[in-house]
């Protein structure tokens, strides 16, 4: 490689670094909702989020943190938050979508990949097929 290419190539990639102070909050991304700063799924992805139950047990005793969750880790039952654009696409494998944003499904147990968001809540990305069915109340489903 030539001396001038090595020079333009250098100052490319020099172009591609920021100051420190150079990097600015952007103001309208404090206002947006959570929902909104939750990932957004690609493809045929589906970001859910696996229900934590009511922390409490039927006998009234309050659950610690870590037990609820350990359940929240272990369910099958998650509220669908977004699909990516390409959710059901397929007529001939799916005919109609399985499910749609804000309805209760049941999952995998360990299904897609997980991920922590900064009030430390979890959720799931997980591929369109891996619906098992669509719930109306996730109190309905016992975990084993």
């Amino acid at each position: 490689m030539s001396e001038p290419a090595k020079k333009e190539e250098k100052d490319i990639i020099q172009s591609a670094y920021v100051e420190p102070e150079e990097i600015v909050l952007d103001p309208e991304k404090l206002d947006a909702s959570l929902v909104e700063r939750m990932p957004t799924p690609t493809g045929w992805k589906i970001l859910v989020l696996p229900y934590r139950g009511k922390g409490k047990s039927k006998g009234g005793i309050i659950m610690t943190k870590e037990t609820v969750d350990r359940e929240s880790l272990a369910t099958v039952v998650a509220y669908v938050v977004k699909m990516g654009p390409l959710c059901y696409s397929e007529q001939g494998k799916y005919g109609e979508p399985w499910c749609k944003e804000g309805q209760w499904v049941l999952i995998g147990r360990y299904a897609g990949a997980r991920f922590k968001l900064e009030d430390g809540a979890e959720v799931r990305i997980i591929n369109d097929d891996e619906i098992i069915a669509t719930i109306l109340n996730p109190d309905d489903i016992v975990s084993l």
